[in-house]
């Protein structure tokens, strides 16, 4: 009987503590624009005045809005790449040429969301650093020894704000103790 470790990836959900909240909430303000910039801009690419149509990948994107990031306070070229990259696989999956704009202020607004490269979170002391700004978490230990991958910052309907962050952790796979398997008698009878 042999046992082999087999990787798997966990999302761990770390809570953000308040004080970085406002600061989180700007950024996501940032990241709506860039939402509906590139909304507005595959659309008009889909449907446009004259010439042909065009169906804009996040490549494309990404080349539209090269140079864009010194435009923002909070978020930098990368986390610019990653929304547009979300919103080329969400509008391919819904196959639409136009998706819901993200509402930044008042009572219908969208909650938060803010993606990023792994390259982004870097560790710093019993902090994390994201875009030049200290945010702590709560149990700052599961992070501890893990590769990160790309994740995001999530805010839930409450205003509470979570880390999102994909690990790879070690699965053990152990084999069944039998070579034998029963069957329940209620099953031979149905079969």
């Amino acid at each position: 009987m042999t046992i082999e470790l087999i990787p798997a990836i966990r999302t761990l959900r770390l809570k953000v503590k308040s004080e970085v909240y406002a600061w989180l909430n700007a950024a996501a303000i940032e990241v709506n624009q860039v939402w509906n910039y590139a909304n507005a801009t595959s659309y008009k690419a889909a449907y446009p005045f004259a010439g042909p149509s065009k169906w804009l990948t996040g490549f494309d994107l990404n080349n539209l809005t090269a140079g864009a990031s010194q435009y923002f306070d909070r978020i930098g070229s990368e986390t610019i790449q990653r929304v547009n990259a979300e919103f080329a696989a969400r509008r391919d999956q819904f196959r639409k040429a136009k998706l819901r704009w993200w509402v930044s202020q008042g009572t219908r607004r969208s909650l938060g969301w803010i993606p990023f490269k792994a390259v982004q979170l870097k560790r710093k002391g019993n902090a994390l650093r994201y875009s030049g700004r200290t945010i702590r978490v709560f149990e700052r230990e599961l992070l501890e020894g893990r590769i990160l991958k790309s994740s995001c910052f999530a805010q839930e309907s409450v205003g509470d704000w979570w880390l999102c962050v994909p690990v790879a952790i070690a699965r053990v796979n152990t084999p069944a103790p039998d070579q034998a398997v029963g069957l329940e008698s209620a099953l031979r009878m149905a079969a």
